[in-house]
């Protein structure tokens, strides 16, 4: 039996990097928002044993180091299901680019193959085999607006912002998340007045009330083009801005790709309300005010040679929806 999966892209919406941890990760906080550009993924349980990774993307890793075999790894023991399981991944994603893409590859991958076998994980135990295999894969287990603590593994579902336009750009240079994080460390060891203005802890906290403060505003229809009452329910687009939410990454990672940053001011050019780094990059993204604008902000920055694609935030329902529909 072969089962399809949608599976779809992650952005920060803001991103604050705390201390290290005793276990080697880095505090985090963050707000995940998943979109609607995605990969595709088949499932098929066959007769037979082990696990195959197919996908017309070379730069797909097909052993054992790919998400995917990884989680359906751990959910066949668990499940104690037997056969042998094809993956075939059709990328439409970048591989390297702070989407979220493989980690979403592997979370559609599980709930395929739990179709495919007629066998359900309990809900915590989904979590925990995601958990297991990467930070970013419980995420996908919720879908919409979700908060990201811990090390990015510790996900909490918050209200839905409305289906935002969204333009997200894609350049070819990729950023290593590990590196990211070494780059954050030695800035703040060396006591840099901007990075250092807010203990770690404070820092989290900040973000924290920002967000708080921004998303228990009751959202009350279509962005306008101006802040009427304040708050979210006015425009979300700059009350993000007002609210100085952003990734801690820029910091770092600006300086080493200068086109990173170029390709920030680009979006705000063509017409972005609030733009930012995702994760660790390289992807870009910009929040538009309506589809038109996102459409015509991408048609301008493909003419600047820039890889832009106009898209939409999804909310949960509508994740869930479409995943496996």
């Amino acid at each position: 039996m072969t089962v399809s999966a949608r599976s779809f892209a992650k952005i920060n919406l803001g991103l604050r990097i705390g201390p290290p941890r005793s276990d080697g990760f880095h505090q985090l906080l963050t707000v995940y928002q998943t979109i609607a550009l995605h990969d595709l993924i088949r499932v098929t349980v066959k007769r037979g044993s082990g696990i195959e990774i197919r996908s017309a993307d070379s730069r797909v890793p097909t052993d054992d180091s790919n998400t995917c075999f990884r989680i359906v790894d751990r959910a066949r023991a668990v499940l104690g299901a037997k056969g042998r399981v094809l993956i075939e991944i059709e990328k439409r994603l970048p591989v390297q680019g702070g989407l979220g893409g493989a980690s979403a590859n592997a979370v559609a991958t599980l709930l395929a193959l739990e179709r495919a076998l007629k066998k359900s994980l309990p809900a915590a135990e989904r979590f925990r085999v995601a958990a297991e295999v990467g930070s970013d894969l419980p995420l996908f287990l919720v879908g919409g607006t979700t908060l990201g603590t811990g090390r990015g593994e510790q996900v909490f579902p918050l209200p839905d912002l409305p289906a935002l336009p969204c333009v997200v750009v894609t350049p070819e240079v990729g950023v290593s998340t590990p590196k990211a994080f070494a780059a954050w460390d030695r800035l703040h060891s060396t006591g840099d007045a901007k990075l250092t203005a807010l203990h770690p802890s404070d820092r989290m906290d900040e973000l924290g009330r920002d967000l708080s403060a921004w998303l228990s505003m009751p959202y009350s229809g279509a962005p306008s083009g101006s802040l009427k009452s304040g708050g979210r329910a006015g425009n979300p687009l700059l009350w993000l801005v007002r609210a100085g939410i952003k990734n801690d990454f820029e910091e770092v990672v600006f300086p080493e790709y200068p086109e990173l940053r170029e390709g920030k001011r680009a979006l705000e050019r063509v017409g972005a309300e609030y733009a930012s780094l995702s994760g660790s990059g390289s992807t870009l993204y910009g929040l538009f005010a309506s589809r038109a604008a996102a459409t015509g902000g991408a048609v301008k920055l493909r003419k600047q040679g820039w890889a832009a694609q106009a898209t939409a935030l999804l909310t949960r329902r509508q994740y869930w929806r479409r995943m496996l529909g």
